[in-house]
Parts: C-alpha cells; structure tokens; sequence
C-alpha cells in the first residue's frame, strides 16, 4: 500500500515523436518565409509550457516559429503537436536572448507572446536594491530572477507589429501594477499603443472560473478591439459529459470513443482532428476507500466541513474548500497545476474519482488530438500551468485586425503621464508643495502630512503649518510647537501631537524608514508617508480611483475597483522615476479639482485626454 492509501500506480510515460513538418534551425528561414507567403504571420511563444497560448495563437491566425522553455516534458509536448522549433533555453541568461534573438536575424516576427513567470518586485527590499543600483553594484532590473523583463527585453528587439504577454492576475494585483506598468511605459516609449485587462475565462468559452492579466500592445496604428464574448456560457456537461464513463476503474492511454446522440458545439470543436472513436488519455487516480465514502456523500454543494470529522484528513476551519465536487451545470473550479499533485478540489459532478487527464485537458480547453508527454502527473501539471487555447485566441484575435483605424479619441496614456508628472512638478512651489514628494518634503515633513490625512484640515492650512518642519532632517521641539499652533484647534493639532517622541530622538532620523513605526501610523498613514518619500506605490482612495476612471472613460471606480479600477489607475500612474510624483498628482487632483459632484476642470492637466471632461466641466459620476 502506498502512502496515500492505496495501491501506488504509476503511469507509463508517454514518449511523443516530433511533429512531421517541423523545420530545423538551418530550414527555419526557408518554413517561416513559405508560412508568411501563405498567409500566416511568424510568431514565437516564450515560457510557452506545453503550447496552450500557442494553441490559441495559431488558431487565430499566426504560424508559431519557435517556442522556448525550460521544461523538458513541456517540450517534448510542444515539438509534437506543432511544427515550429521548440527549444530548450533559459531566457534569464543574456548569451541565451542573444541566440534566440540572432535566429530571427533574417524572419520578420510579427507577434511575440508568452507568460512569463513573474517574481513580483519586493517591497520589503526595495530601498537595498535602490542603494545598490546606485552604488552601481547590480543591475536596476535583473533578468536572472524577473524573467518579465527577459521577454520584454528579447520583446524589443525581435521589435513585432503586435506583443502579448499573459500571466496571473497576481502580477498586477498582487504588487501594484509595478512589474506591469513598467512594462507599459517600455512599450510605449518604443512607439507600441498598448491595453491591459483582467480578462474571465469563462466569458470566453472556456468552462472555468479562470481570470487572467493580458497585456496587448501594437504599433500599426490600429484599434484594440477584442472579439464578442461567448452567447452562453460552456458548462461541464458541455465540455466533458460526453466522454465516456469509466465505472470505478481509473481508465486508460486508449480506448473507445463512441459519440452520443446529443453533442455539444462546444465537444464536436474539441474532437476536431482526433483519431476517430478513439480517445485518448481518459485515465485518473486510484481513489483510497475512506475518500470513496467521502465521494459518495457529497454533492456540489458539499462543503469541507460539512464531512463527518471521522472522515476528514485536514482540519476542516484551514481547507474549508480541500474536496471540491464540480457541477454539471456550471464551469469548473480553475484548474491548477496543484491538479498534478491531487484532484480533490476537482470531483467528477458524478461519478466518484477525480478527473482524467482528457477531461482537464478538454476544461482547459485542449483538442482532443493534443496528447501530453510523460507520466500522469506530468499531464497533468503541464495542464494546469496552461493558458487556455480559446482565452489565447481571445486575446490574439484582438492584436490580429488590420483593418480597424485607431479611434481619434483614443488616449496616448504615454502624453498623459508626462503632462501629469509636469504639472505635479510645477506644484511643488505652491501652496500644496507638501503633498508632492521631492526635495522639499524631508522625513519631518512626511511624516507631518501623513498624520495630518485623515483629518480633513483644508491642504492649504496644512501646508502653512508643515512650512515649520521644511528643510529639517529631523524634528525639533520649536517647529512641532510652531505647526501645532498654525493649526485650528481640535483633531489636527492632536494628530500632530503624536510626532511629539520624535522630538530631538536623533537615532529616529537615521533610518526614516523606521519612523513610522515608532509612532504607530495606521497603513493608510504609512502609504502617505511611503509615497511622500519617493516609494512607488498606488494609492486607492475612492478619489483617485475616480479621476482614473473619468480619464479613462469608464465607472471602474463604482463598479470594479478592485480590478479595472486599479488597471485604470495603473495606466494614468505609469511606472518610473516620476510614478510616485504622478500619484502624489492624482491624489491632489481629487482632493482640489475633480470632485464627485461637481469639479473645475479648467486648468486640470488631464482635461484634453479625459474622455468624461465636457465643456471644461467634468459630467457628473
């Protein structure tokens, strides 16, 4: 018995022969140069796995030339099912771009795409990377551990009509928007109009609940345009019920297929191109006895908690969502490549196991024809590190028109920011100078701001009382007593009492970075105080979420902060040098000028781009 309960099985693994038409690395040129005369323009895929955005890719339209990764089984699977060159090379290193560039010396590419995996830049360890980069110690980006920037950089220089990049909403969600706006403002600066989007799955025909972060750019001058959404949603009986059941056993490498009377749009495409009444790859775990009875008592709406304790493995308060039974009538749960190491999140909505290889693969949206090298595992971890095809065709379909004229009220976001980041500049000598981060805002001063936020003093005032801390390196007694006293009796005052055990502590001052702590600022206090020293973050008040969305032409602040409210936002802070004044600017903007009621738009820096400003007075939203 093995340690999961019953009999180990270990899978044969399955070896797969190359595709027949591929060309080599010396016939490249001459396959690339017959695929564009027919018709079909060269991509290249990086971090491409075992080809799901390459799927997709190619079903919209392009021939994929060369794919690259890292992972031997990925590309074992890869080389079969498509005819382009599949190579092993790890893009972190310099001398490997350069060799995958130099093959393109001579083969126009017109769309680069792939999913990098993203190490989000560390906020903990960013004032050491910065000292570093200054004492020209390390590079500003390193491409051995942010492989983001590995594909941007081969990105540039293979310098495509189109690019798409494709990864976990976490790139952006999860370290605000840096990785991703830093990318845009490259893009952009090398003359490429691009779009950022958290793009659902399911909306797109594909039977999960998967919600993706796309990055499209183009320098053709036409529109982004993405096709029409699915009519109706692809459910799990759509997508798997007409595979065949498999009765307790744990299935196998082959074995009959017989359609059934009623079949659904959705799996006649996935048989497209397979082996007629033949299927292949319907093969899952063995399931151990007490997970058996577990099955048998649970329907979709079985919780984890709601299995006798006797019969639980976890505690049930930690993995409230540990066995999961998937519904016929609804699309599945994502699939993961957790799926590779146990598929209790993912129980058949009726028999009792846990999904084969070929119903993955159909959720993800794989032909059937598509085959997996290696064992089970390798399957289905290859699966479930995935782009689904039909979301990457979504997406490609997008970058692959050329007959949509950009809109003349299209937003060149790359002006915006630069008007924005001058006008916040301009600002610095006036009356809000210590709500902009720069020279003038010493730590003192930060910190005096950053307690003064919440209080709704009147900026002005604020700014007349913080005139007592400016130019000092650290607080003293005199210039606490001044901004006090500057200051209409009442919360203000009180608030700027609390700075009163930084007075004359001059080991405090040493590393401001530490000051907040020493006085207990709450985290909306400490990302005033962050941002006012410089650190590139995105602020989400309602305020700025509004003046994003009104530039942008959209009700992101009201409907989706969380998600295209912030993508707004991230495409008006851009990335860079002046991404934190840019945010210090857009939080003045809301606070002095775009109102939720009524706003002065006559001398707003972003009146000519915003798409909801009329008549120099913003509508109403």
């Amino acid at each position: 018995m093995g340690h999961y309960g019953v009999t180990l099985q270990r899978s044969d693994a399955l070896r797969l022969p190359p595709h027949p038409e591929g060309p080599s690395v010396r016939t490249l040129r001459a396959w690339a140069h017959g695929q564009v005369a027919a018709g079909r323009p060269i991509a290249v895929d990086l971090f491409s796995g075992a080809g799901g955005l390459s799927a997709g890719v190619e079903a919209a339209g392009w021939a994929v030339a060369a794919a690259v990764d890292h992972d031997a089984r990925a590309l074992e699977t890869h080389r079969h099912n498509f005819p382009g060159l599949a190579l092993d090379l790890d893009l972190g290193e310099s001398a490997a771009r350069d060799s995958f560039v130099n093959l393109f010396a001579d083969i126009p590419v017109d769309l680069v795409a792939g999913g990098p995996p993203c190490q989000p830049f560390s906020r903990a360890g960013r004032s050491k990377i910065r000292s570093l980069v200054e004492a020209g110690t390390r590079d500003a980006v390193d491409t051995r551990r942010e492989l983001w920037a590995a594909f941007l950089d081969i990105a540039l220089r293979l310098k495509p009509r189109a690019i798409l990049m494709e990864n976990v909403p976490d790139m952006g969600l999860g370290d605000d928007f840096r990785v991703v706006r830093t990318m845009v403002d490259a893009l952009e600066a090398a003359g490429y109009a691009t779009k950022v989007q958290l793009a659902e799955a399911w909306r797109f025909g594909v039977p999960q609940h998967r919600k993706r972060l796309i990055l499209l750019a183009r320098r053709d001058g036409c529109a982004f345009s993405w096709p029409d959404e699915a009519p109706v949603v692809t459910t799990l009986r759509d997508s798997i019920s007409d595979l065949p059941a498999l009765n307790g056993t744990t299935g196998a490498r082959e074995m009959p297929y017989v359609a059934p009377p009623t079949f659904s749009a959705f799996a006649a495409r996935m048989r497209e191109g397979a082996v007629p009444e033949v299927l292949h790859d319907h093969m899952t775990r063995p399931v151990r006895p007490d997970d058996l009875e577990v099955f048998q008592m649970m329907t979709s709406k079985t919780l984890y908690s709601d299995i006798p304790e006797h019969l639980r493995r976890y505690k049930a308060d930690s993995f409230d969502d540990k066995y999961k039974r998937l519904d016929w009538n609804d699309v599945s749960r994502s699939i993961t490549a957790h799926i590779a190491k146990d598929g209790y999140w993912y129980i058949h909505p009726e028999e009792h196991r846990t999904l084969t290889v070929r119903e993955a693969a159909r959720i993800q949206t794989f032909p059937d024809e598509f085959r997996f090298a290696g064992t089970r595992s390798d399957a289905f971890r290859q699966i479930g590190n995935a782009v689904p095809p039909l979301l990457g065709e979504a997406a490609a379909r997008a970058l692959g028109g050329y007959d949509r004229p950009a809109a003349g009220d299209s937003i060149n976001w790359l002006q915006v920011r630069r008007q924005l980041a001058d006008w916040a500049a301009k600002q610095r000598t006036g009356d809000y100078w210590h709500t902009l981060p720069g020279s003038a805002v010493t730590p003192p001063v930060a910190i005096g701001a950053a307690v003064l936020c919440s209080t709704r003093t009147d900026l002005k005032v604020q700014g007349d009382a913080l005139r007592h801390f400016r130019g000092l390196a650290e607080l003293s007694a005199l210039a606490l007593k001044g901004a006090i006293e500057a200051l209409p009796a009442g919360k203000a005052g009180r608030s700027l009492e609390r700075l009163r055990p930084l007075v004359r502590r001059k080991s405090a001052w040493v590393a401001p970075e530490s000051v907040p702590q020493l006085i207990a600022l709450t985290p909306a206090e400490r990302q005033v105080f962050a941002l006012l020293r410089g650190e590139d973050l995105l602020l989400r008040s309602q305020g700025v979420l509004r003046v994003a969305a009104r530039v942008a032409g959209s009700t992101s602040h009201e409907t989706n902060r969380l998600s295209d409210g912030r993508i707004d936002l991230a495409r008006l802070v851009g990335g860079g040098e002046d991404a934190a004044l840019r945010m210090a600017g857009l939080r003045l903007l809301a606070a002095t000028r775009c109102k939720k009621e009524l706003s002065d738009c006559s001398d707003c820096p972003l009146v000519a781009a915003c798409q909801t400003a009329q008549g120099g007075v913003a509508a109403k939203a």
